[in-house]
């Protein structure tokens, strides 16, 4: 359902901006209406103009600043992938218009009944591998780093939001102690590893099923937050989604795919799968443990209880790569004492 403008003093204002571009372009203003919002402030509308939908960005200032999206678009697109052309743009008001690069997300394919069974469903997804090659392949020219003291800070998230906020769980001073190991190991193993293009959130909600054969190259969207980091982390956010529960098994066949496809093109990848799989867990394992304190934080701070649906996914992920390696068991002990379920075998600092 569309706001009301009498309501909406930023829809009233997009409205009148619409109706200030390229008559040439035959936008269907009375067409307007909600496509998403995301975690952001931002929003977005699809309405009909005389070639086909296109879709308005509003990402309202000072919260947003669309410069970002502008410079990354066209990086990616030099690179060859497919994301939305601008059609005309306002950065004082934060509106941006752009073309349509379809209206199924890969999140939406697989709520409507994709699965790691359907044949179709495995080439996009392998589409969608490809295409992470050739991002990781893109300028990355004064592209903000993604280094360790940035990775700490992410992982502070989780002590505050998850443990504390949500939980109500305060850890000790040995509890402490131990995050802070585990955090320095984490962020020191992904610090290490070969910087590259990353879009941080390479998963299954910003990849737009694209036309099919015979590449099956996804649509990709919301890469505003781009940076120079770990080359494992875009594949740990792909086959570790937060909204998607895929067996083991599949993760590995995905992750295996990408190795082959980024070896073959180049990009500094180990020669070693097993290490590179080490990786791309562990990064993982970071990224899963500061969406845990993210998804608090957009429940408990911003109003939006639904992101604690997605909490035990995200949890299942953590156990799967802190039960496999000796290092990291303390962290599954601390978990359940937080969560409340100790088990009387379970891990001991």
């Amino acid at each position: 359902m569309t706001p009301s403008i009498d309501s909406d003093p930023r829809l009233k204002a997009l409205h009148l901006w619409l109706g200030q571009q390229d008559p040439a372009l035959g936008l269907r203003i009375d067409s307007l209406a909600p496509v998403s919002g995301d975690a952001s402030f931002r929003r977005y509308f699809r309405l009909q103009a005389s070639h086909g939908p296109v879709v308005v960005m509003d990402a309202p200032p000072p919260h947003e600043d669309c410069t970002p999206f502008i410079q990354v678009a066209a990086r990616l697109a030099a690179g060859g992938l497919r994301v939305p052309g601008i059609l005309a743009q306002d950065l004082s008001q934060g509106f941006l218009l752009l073309t349509d690069l379809g209206r199924q997300t890969f999140y939406q394919a697989i709520q409507a009944g994709a699965t790691q069974d359907d044949a179709t469903w495995q080439q996009h997804m392998r589409g969608a591998l490809r295409a992470l090659v050739r991002l990781q392949h893109c300028n990355t020219d004064d592209l903000p780093v993604y280094d360790a003291s940035r990775l700490l800070q992410e992982l502070s998230l989780f002590p505050q939001w998850y443990l504390q906020a949500h939980l109500g769980h305060t850890p000790d001073a040995d509890a402490q102690a131990l995050l802070t190991r585990i955090f320095g190991l984490l962020a020191g193993q992904a610090a290490a590893q070969p910087q590259v293009f990353v879009h941080r959130d390479y998963h299954s909600p910003n990849l737009m099923i694209g036309p099919g054969a015979p590449d099956f190259t996804p649509g990709i969207i919301d890469f505003q937050d781009a940076v120079l980091g770990p080359i494992s982390y875009d594949i740990a956010s792909l086959v570790m989604d937060a909204r998607t529960p895929w067996e083991e098994s599949q993760q590995l066949d995905w992750a295996i795919r990408y190795w082959e496809y980024a070896r073959t093109a180049g990009l500094p990848v180990p020669t070693d799968f097993s290490e590179f799989h080490t990786q791309y867990e562990w990064m993982g394992l970071q990224r899963n443990l500061r969406i845990l304190g993210v998804f608090a934080r957009l429940a408990l701070r911003d109003a939006k209880p639904h992101y604690l649906d997605h909490i035990p996914r995200v949890r299942a992920y953590i156990d799967q790569v802190a039960g496999r390696y000796h290092a990291l068991h303390p962290l599954l002990r601390l978990l359940e004492q937080a969560e409340g379920t100790v088990k009387q075998d379970g891990y001991s600092f």
